[in-house]
C-alpha cells in the first residue's frame, strides 16, 4: 500500500522558501495576459466599442463627414462604453497535516509535491478563469473550415487562421502578437496537416516552421499549447488587448503550525479576469471531427 502524505517521511526542509519556488508552477494562459494589481475587490471598467471612429449618420447623410470641405466645422466623433462590475475571486488550498516526526525524518522530496502539487492545483485553477472569460461569449467566433483538422479531404487551418486575422484586424487591434491557444491534440494534428497533407506542395514553408516536431508559430500566430485547454476549440486572440487578470493578492503561501502536532502549507491567491476587448479573440470551433 502506497505511503499518504501524513504516512511518509519528510526530513528538515526550509519549508518557506520552497514554497515561494513553486509560485509560478503550472501557469500557462496567466502569462499571455496582461497582469494589473487591483485594491479594491469589487471592480468596475469599461469595454470600448471596437472599430475605428467614424461620424454619426443622420437623415439623408449617410457618408463619413470627417472628409469635408475647406472652411467646414469638423465634424464630432466620440468612442461608447459598456460599463461593467467584476468582483474578486479567491483561490485556495491546503496541504494535509504533516506531523512533526514526519518533518524531522522523512524524505523532502513527498513533502516537496504536496507543496508545488498544491500551487499547481491554484494556478491551473486561475487559468481555467481566464479561458472561461477569454472564450465567454460575445467575442468573434467561427467553425472551422470543413470537417476539421483532422480530415484531410476537406481540412484547411490555413484559411482558418487567416479568417480569425482578418476579423480581429477589421476591429482595428494589430494582429503582430497573436496567440493561437489550443489543446496539444489540435497541435498535433495542425502539424500532421503541415507534414502530411501540405509537406509535399509547400516543403519550404512546412519544413522552415517546424523545428525538432515543436510548432512555435503559424501564420504569424504564436501557438500555446495546454492539456488545460478543451479540445475541439482554438482561441486566436490579442494578448496586449483581450484580457487583464486583476489582481487583488498575488499567489501567496503560508506555513501553518499546529505546536507540538505538525505542519500545514497553505497557497491562496486572489483577482478576476476581465475582457475590455471582446473582439480581440476569435474562438475556432469544430476543430477536429
Amino acid at each position: 500500500m502506497a505511503d499518504t502524505a501524513g504516512m511518509a517521511e519528510i526530513r528538515g526542509i526550509d519549508i518557506t522558501k520552497l514554497v515561494e519556488g513553486f509560485a509560478d508552477v503550472g501557469i500557462i494562459l496567466k502569462n499571455y495576459v496582461r497582469v494589473i494589481k487591483t485594491k479594491a475587490r469589487e471592480m468596475r471598467w469599461y469595454s470600448k466599442t471596437s472599430g475605428y471612429l467614424t461620424s454619426p449618420t443622420t437623415v439623408g447623410v449617410t457618408g463619413d463627414l470627417i472628409e469635408t470641405a475647406a472652411k467646414a466645422m469638423p465634424v464630432v466623433i466620440e468612442n461608447s462604453y459598456t460599463r461593467n462590475t467584476s468582483y474578486v475571486k479567491k483561490y485556495f488550498a491546503s496541504s494535509p497535516m504533516i506531523s512533526l516526526e514526519d518533518i524531522k525524518d522523512s524524505d523532502p522530496d513527498v513533502w516537496g509535491d504536496i507543496i508545488k502539487d498544491s500551487a499547481i492545483a491554484v494556478n491551473k485553477k486561475i487559468d481555467s478563469r481566464i479561458l472561461t472569460v477569454l472564450d465567454a461569449s460575445g467575442c468573434q467566433t467561427a467553425a472551422a473550415a470543413g470537417d476539421g483538422w483532422n480530415v484531410d479531404s476537406n481540412a484547411d487551418p490555413i484559411y482558418d487562421f487567416l479568417n480569425a486575422i482578418e476579423n480581429i484586424e477589421a476591429y482595428g487591434y494589430d494582429s503582430s502578437d497573436l496567440i493561437a491557444y489550443m489543446n496539444p491534440a489540435e497541435k498535433k494534428w495542425l502539424l500532421r496537416w503541415l507534414i502530411t497533407v501540405k509537406g509535399s506542395s509547400i516543403p519550404s514553408f512546412s519544413s522552415g516552421k517546424v523545428a525538432g516536431g515543436e510548432l512555435m508559430g503559424f501564420m504569424g500566430v504564436k501557438i500555446v499549447s495546454d492539456p488545460n485547454r478543451p479540445t475541439d476549440t482554438v482561441t486566436i486572440f490579442s494578448p496586449s488587448k483581450a484580457v487583464i487578470w486583476k489582481e487583488f493578492m498575488p499567489m501567496t503561501s503560508a506555513v501553518v503550525n499546529d505546536e507540538g502536532i505538525g505542519k500545514t502549507v497553505r497557497v491562496w491567491s486572489e483577482g478576476e479576469a476581465i475582457r475590455p476587448n471582446p473582439n480581440a479573440v476569435f474562438k475556432l470551433t469544430d476543430v477536429i471531427n
